[in-house]
């Protein structure tokens, strides 16, 4: 097995040619799952998004540029509502995001994760409810932080001791209470590319299971009380086809969360498996349905909460390239 630039599942080059590379039997054919849903080929041969001649939009607006499929977004984003009902689906826009797509979220009725003060100024200008949004981010600055505090954003997932330091001071001066969920990093190496894994030990993001830091910033926002600890977030990494590394994940997150309950006697309401769900970008590709997705998730925080003997978490997850990635073609 090599590595390669596009994934872990091209690295097996070998001397023979790659599936995923061989010539179709018709060039013009459109495979379905590379495509949103009202790309079709017109009798002339041109390619059409919504009856629209990609011709026509590469005249009138140029290239390159981006052209979203709305009726394709809005049915992938009622998908996962109708597929995880009961949870909070965020849409993280980190995978594509402007006031369009906002409002389109917004419709039809998602959460929104943003991880930059660029992001949460696009997601306020466009009317998002602040409370309806999780901030994300290893690294934000103090104005970032304030700023999201003053709008009132429903999470901040929170990444270090700083981080913590900085928010209960802010809290303190305003008088308010942040809710954070705490990110979790679980030791999970997903079936993914090493450089998108995002939940092994030696990344940048989250507090360490294994070290204890974890439980040790849990601790320290408890016994402060100035912040509301609402849960636990973790995210292994990004185009996961295989729903194993979501059960570890769980396993370890709410490993935690009962220590927590029994050091502390309280037992945290709320759980974020996050996201980074894979999508087709090449005909050996295979992505879950939101309902597979949502069938094996929920099995697997049932089984292991009635393990732990705990209560059955509210459960948020983060799509974002899931929803928008198919949704949008580039034109050249």
């Amino acid at each position: 097995m090599r590595a390669h630039e596009a994934g872990a599942l091209h690295g097996d080059l070998g001397t023979r040619e790659p599936a995923w590379l061989r010539t179709p039997d018709d060039v013009n054919a459109l495979v379905p799952q590379l495509w949103s849903r009202t790309v079709t080929r017109a009798d002339t041969g041109d390619l059409t998004v919504g009856g629209v001649s990609v011709r026509t939009l590469a005249a009138e607006h140029g290239t390159p540029a981006y052209v979203l499929d709305e009726d394709d977004l809005r049915a992938r984003c009622r998908d996962f509502a109708a597929a995880f009902a009961g949870a909070d689906v965020y849409y993280a826009g980190k995978s594509f995001l402007c006031k369009a797509v906002v409002k389109i979220i917004h419709e039809e009725g998602l959460f929104l994760d943003v991880c930059t003060g660029g992001e949460l100024a696009v997601a306020l200008a466009a009317g998002f409810p602040a409370e309806r949004m999780g901030f994300h981010g290893n690294n934000k600055s103090m104005a970032e932080l304030s700023r999201a505090v003053e709008a009132g954003v429903g999470r901040i997932i929170v990444d270090s001791l700083d981080e913590i330091d900085r928010l209960t001071s802010l809290a303190n001066e305003t008088s308010k209470r942040p809710s954070v969920l705490l990110r979790v990093t679980v030791g999970v190496e997903a079936h993914t590319h090493e450089f998108i894994a995002t939940a092994h030990e030696d990344q940048k993001f989250g507090f360490s299971l294994a070290g204890g830091a974890a439980f040790v910033a849990a601790a320290k926002i408890i016994d402060e009380g100035v912040l509301d600890l609402k849960g636990l977030h973790s995210h292994i990494g990004s185009q996961i086809f295989d729903t194993s590394g979501f059960e570890v994940a769980a396993r370890r997150v709410l490993e935690l969360q009962a220590q927590i309950r029994d050091a502390r006697g309280v037992e945290l309401p709320e759980l974020d498996l996050g996201g980074g769900f894979g999508i087709a970008y090449t005909t050996q590709d295979d992505p879950s349905t939101p309902g597979d997705l949502a069938k094996r998730i929920n099995k697997i925080v049932d089984s292991e909460c009635e393990l732990a003997d705990l209560r059955v978490p509210r459960l948020s997850i983060e799509p974002g390239r899931a929803i928008v990635g198919p949704s949008v073609i580039t034109l050249y």
